[in-house]
């Protein structure tokens, strides 16, 4: 009798289609998911790191900053975004650092400084980004808000909202998304096709503020 997963044709599926094709073959068989694939399920999404000299990035409320200043280790700090989209350093006072990019808030250091410390050399590192999310509503274990990073997928935003609860129409997923214009668009998502192997594009990359529906 064989009853096993062909894991020859799972290969190249990310982890979490992989975790969830295991769930489904065991709860076909009567078996309860493995407690470390629950865990998986429920860890959270890993943040972006790193976004210095990204002109297309903008700082945003609760981002994590990494402030340099040379050969001024009272003034070089790791610092968060305040809600009213603020920091405060010393010499420098408070910035606006929402709606910057690093390039901009190195400048405006950089300019703030120059009163105190001679061609001081400033660099701005976005160290985690808070700022950026996506929603995932509906039939999943914990629906809400989440802190988007680079490369999340669908999979991984369902995997960050620890699965689906028990009448979750996989079949029917969908992503809302507005376009450059304004305009709302739809994108459907087949989570039973894409763990069979089927549709692997379905899977997008996410964008800020994108909603997943499960139904």
């Amino acid at each position: 009798m064989r009853n096993q997963i062909d894991y020859s044709t799972s290969v190249g599926l990310p982890l979490v289609a992989l975790i969830g094709l295991l769930s489904a073959h065991g709860q076909a068989n009567g078996q309860h998911v493995d407690t470390q694939v629950s865990a998986a399920l429920a860890q959270p999404l890993a943040p972006s790191t790193n976004k210095t000299h990204d002109s297309s990035f903008v700082i945003g409320n609760s981002d994590q900053l990494t402030i340099n200043v040379w050969g001024e280790p009272d003034v070089s700090k790791s610092i968060q975004v305040r809600s009213d989209g603020k920091i405060s350093l010393p010499l420098v006072g408070e910035l606006l650092a929402a709606g910057r990019t690093p390039l901009q808030l190195e400048g405006d250091i950089t300019n703030k400084l120059k009163s105190y410390i001679s061609e001081p050399q400033v660099t701005v590192m976005v160290q985690q980004i808070n700022s950026e999310k996506f929603n995932i509503l509906g039939q999943v274990t914990k629906p809400g808000s989440y802190s988007l990073s680079s490369g999340t997928t669908v999979l991984d935003a369902i995997a960050a909202a620890g699965g689906f609860r028990d009448f979750a129409k996989q079949k029917s997923i969908y992503v809302l998304r507005q376009t450059a214009d304004g305009a709302p668009t739809r994108i459907a998502f087949n989570y039973k096709d894409l763990i069979k192997g089927k549709h692997p594009e379905q899977n997008i990359k996410l964008e800020p503020r994108d909603t997943i529906i499960v139904p």
